[in-house]
């Protein structure tokens, strides 16, 4: 079967108006109009009898309109009085038009479908939808589907518009038979069909229970047509050729001997497995991830030294300043006493420097840049890049991470994530990468305590500063993005940073922002670092890559607007020396529901991975993932958590079936994919 070659990829014939709404729903070519599935079914089957008519579910009921009037106490509304042979029931509008008021005229027969509820009056459907009818019309014989919508494209025009397309669509299977007997899957015809057009034996709650196997069907192969597309990607890199980087372990030596720790054995580990990965002729993909204060850092550093000493470049890229900066601090003062020329580059240097820096890299005395995207513009040219390290990848788009690694042609990349990826996430959406996992802290992390405080205790918290402080402690005090506005954020933080000042007098309170020139940045840190300031007020820029032994305290406001992996790394800024370290979440109510769970779960967890899985099932994978993998379409039908055994097979069987039924493969990933060749032909 080749559904590249039907009409399946033909774009949707539509009006321009109409094409730019479809197009917000995803549905670009024909074929997308099939995969449009419904959300919901209501049933207009079964007609109810207004006494008969039960509570809690929507139901389906006739009347004569025996009144009709705007009432204006407590508010304007449209109430509507309709009867039938067993009795009455209120229809009330706080949203009408005057058409719906004319269609709803005493002496009209109307159904009626929606939610009776008891009212204050009586019986009452509030904003049922209506149709006019006449008497002993026939009901529908199916469940009508309700599919996603955007404004300005109705119900109707969708159901005759998907309905046409699955009349004339190839709906061949793209599964081998003996797969679909193997997983007693349905066919994809039968499955698509019974979805957008359910047969009478099936009732709406059925139609949506996700364990019906036409539903089972669709999320296997949603599933199916990730792995292929993943198996692919990493089938193709590894074909690309990569010069081998293997030091001969003088540098790794010497800056173990200079170091005050030594490396864990989780550490040790990954590092062998990074090493294996350099010895290859075909570049590594390789991603490192480690809960916050697991080393991954010196893990990088380890890495760099084998391919300078390889006579390679390394660059390292992060996406903040602030970050960088720490990086380039600490890897400068491991290695140039090593005699590695370590360099950084960013945006915010000033030409003259800026000119400098990028001759160095051109020129290959700098054997590791370090910098944020500004290592992958125009103007920047390594000599022999061998190495690209992208720390905390998951901020960076796809298409910068490749400019990086483009700098060298094909370099190995190492990427780092200190946000620990759920296990259902890595067997999907970092399927084509090898994984390492440093999952041991280094000894001497002390336990951290969270408390949850409301704002209105401030005063307590305040105190609990000063004690700190007197113990000889530092503190950070973070004020978080609010309103999505930078410019608030700037302003709380100084704000937060004046009142501070007044009311710990005489504390050294300092203040570090994103705004704040570079050189600024480095000064205030620097004297937070050699204990001249003991608290620090920051915005969100000390997320992450901040390493004050001394402060053993993170005061946070506003934590009920963040997200769990950006607590989580906050948090890790504290608990990096033997002192007692402590949390304290301060935040506003009322709480919203997502707050809460959020709130309760970084209260209840330390683990990093336990509270990634934990944001992964309140935020979805789609908001997880964030710029990660840029283009790649998210899961529409099945949920990481609760399909984990689909999802395991289809991650078994994708490389049986790129083997062993390569045509059939073609078709399954053209079927779920076309239109993202970009990422087909990764």
């Amino acid at each position: 079967m080749d559904v590249s070659a039907d009409i399946a990829n033909q774009p949707v014939a539509a009006a321009p108006a109409t094409a730019k709404r479809l197009e917000k729903l995803g549905i670009r070519r024909r074929f997308d109009l099939v995969l449009h599935l419904p959300l919901r079914y209501e049933d207009e089957t079964h007609l109810y009898t207004i006494a008969d008519a039960p509570y809690g579910q929507p139901v389906l009921v006739e009347g004569e309109v025996i009144a009709s009037e705007v009432q204006f106490k407590p508010r304007r509304q449209l109430i509507v009085q309709i009867e039938d042979r067993t009795g009455t029931l209120i229809l009330r509008f706080i949203h009408f038009y005057p058409s719906q008021q004319k269609q709803l005229a005493r002496g009209r027969r109307v159904r009626a479908l929606g939610e009776v509820k008891r009212g204050f009056h009586g019986d009452e459907i509030i904003h049922p939808k209506i149709r006019e009818v006449v008497a002993g019309e026939p009901l529908a014989d199916h469940l009508t589907p309700i599919y996603p919508t955007v404004n300005g494209l109705t119900q109707p025009v969708l159901r005759r518009m998907i309905a046409a397309e699955v009349k004339v669509q190839n709906l061949a299977d793209t599964l081998p038979a003996d797969l679909k007997q193997r997983l007693d899957l349905s066919d994809f015809g039968h499955a698509v069909r019974l979805l957008h057009s359910p047969t009478p034996e099936y009732s709406a709650r059925d139609l949506t229970d996700p364990t019906l196997p036409a539903w089972q069907r669709l999320k296997f192969d949603e599933l199916l047509a990730q792995q292929l597309s993943m198996r692919l990607a990493y089938r193709a890199r590894r074909k690309g050729r990569a010069v081998p980087l293997v030091g001969t372990g003088e540098l790794r030596k010497s800056l173990a001997e200079l170091l005050p720790f030594a490396l864990t054995g989780a550490q040790a580990k990954v590092l062998e497995e990074i090493d294996a990965d350099l010895a290859k002729t075909h570049p590594m993909h390789r991603l490192l991830q480690g809960d916050v204060g697991s080393g991954k850092t010196i893990v990088a550093a380890m890495a760099a030294l084998s391919a300078i000493e390889a006579g390679y470049q390394v660059a390292l890229m992060a996406p903040t300043e602030i970050l960088a900066e720490q990086h380039y601090l600490k890897l400068s003062g491991w290695l140039e006493p090593l005699g590695v020329k370590v360099v950084w580059l960013s945006g915010s240097l000033r030409k003259k420097q800026k000119a400098e820096t990028i001759g160095e890299i051109t020129d290959g005395s700098a054997r590791l840049a370090v910098g944020t995207h500004a290592l992958f513009q125009d103007d920047v040219a390594f000599a022999r890049l061998g190495l690209a390290i992208v720390d905390e990848q998951h901020r960076f788009g796809v298409g910068q991470r490749l400019a990086l690694k483009d700098k060298g042609g094909e370099a190995h990349q190492l990427m780092m994530s200190a946000t620990p990826i759920p296990r259902t996430l890595a067997m999907s959406f970092y399927a084509d990468l090898d994984v390492s996992v440093i999952d041991e802290l280094p000894p001497g992390r002390t336990p951290i305590v969270t408390k949850l405080i409301n704002a209105g205790r401030r005063d307590e918290v305040i105190a609990f500063v000063r004690r700190t402080v007197a113990e000889g402690r530092q503190v950070y005090w973070v004020c978080p993005l609010i309103e999505e506005s930078e410019a608030l954020e700037l302003q709380t933080a100084v704000d937060t940073h004046a009142v501070l000042s007044e009311e710990l007098a005489p504390i050294e309170v300092g203040l570090v922002h994103g705004r704040m020139k570079s050189a600024e940045k480095a000064d205030v840190m620097g004297r937070f670092s050699d204990n001249w300031l003991q608290v620090l007020v920051a915005t969100t820029v000390i997320e992450v890559g901040v390493d004050v032994p001394n402060a053993s305290l993170m005061v946070i406001e506003h934590a009920e607007r963040m997200g769990l992996a950006q607590l989580h790394q906050l948090r890790g800024r504290v608990g990096r020396g033997a002192a007692k370290s402590s949390c304290v979440l301060l935040f506003e109510t009322p709480l919203s529901e997502i707050a809460k769970a959020r709130l309760k779960v970084i209260y209840e967890n330390t683990d990093g991975f336990e509270i990634a899985r934990q944001d992964l099932l309140i935020r979805g994978p789609g908001e997880f993932l964030g710029a990660r993998q840029s283009g790649l379409p998210m899961l529409r039908f099945a949920n990481l958590e609760e399909d984990i055994a689909l999802l395991e097979e289809a991650k078994a069987f994708a490389p049986e079936m790129l083997r062993q039924h390569p045509a059939l493969a073609e078709a399954h990933l053209r079927r779920w994919l076309a239109g993202r060749e970009h990422f087909l032909n990764a």
